[in-house]
């Protein structure tokens, strides 16, 4: 899961980061409204949800969330404000705001929200992935082959997530970085290639079928 935090206190963007990643969500931040704007339009397909301040330097959260939602953009968005009339909030839902938080608030109410969010289906996505005799259950956090569970680190989970969800299509470390790490994650890193190691002998290991294959030039796939 990937989100997207557009807020203008640089303090609070970055716990709100941190504790996100912590949490195991890949999470970027930008400080301006006109800044969060483009980025939702170029990327919007990268994020899962988006967290949005109203009051923004540049342009309001409420423009951005009506712009956004005129071009027929469908990602989540949960708007955080320090307004707490009932005119703000009704406001926010109506142009296309998914849910709210009123400043200040607990980090504890803030994840509760987000998960809430991420729980609700976009395509009535699976919550148990199967390949062969591997599977993965995203509610449970639980991967088993051959019945045996096979513990994995955040990233390892979601890096396996999002192969399986793509199973038998080539995926370059490019969009593995984009979907999984930091937008600003640094592209010639090899840290897609020490997960993917570290993935393929814990999935791998012991079994004859050899499930996470490496596409020369390319990237890796998982074979379905």
């Amino acid at each position: 899961m990937k989100i997207l935090i557009v807020e203008d206190e640089e303090k609070l963007a970055k716990g709100l980061k941190e504790g996100l990643e912590k949490e195991g969500f890949a999470t970027d931040f930008v400080l301006n409204g006109e800044a969060g704007q483009l980025r939702i339009e170029a990327y919007h397909k990268d994020y899962d949800l988006v967290v949005l301040d109203l009051m923004l330097p540049r342009k309001d959260g409420l423009t951005v969330l009506k712009n956004i939602r005129k071009q027929n953009i469908t990602i989540p968005i949960l708007v955080l404000t320090a307004k707490d009339t009932t005119d703000d909030i009704v406001t926010g839902l109506e142009r296309g705001a998914d849910d709210y938080l009123v400043k200040p608030f607990s980090r504890k109410e803030f994840f509760a929200r987000i998960k809430a969010l991420l729980r609700r289906p976009k395509k009535s996505l699976p919550v148990e992935l199967k390949i062969q005799d591997l599977t993965l259950n995203t509610t449970t956090r639980k991967v088993f082959r051959n019945a045996k569970e096979i513990p994995l680190t955040l990233k390892e989970f979601s890096l396996l997530e999002y192969l399986m969800r793509h199973s038998n299509q080539a995926i370059s470390r490019e969009q593995i970085l984009s979907n999984i790490w930091d937008f600003d994650f640094d592209s010639i890193s090899n840290v897609v290639d020490v997960h993917i190691k570290n993935l393929r002998k814990k999935i791998d290991y012991g079994n004859q079928e050899k499930l996470l294959e490496t596409i020369r030039s390319v990237g890796y796939r998982i074979k379905g």
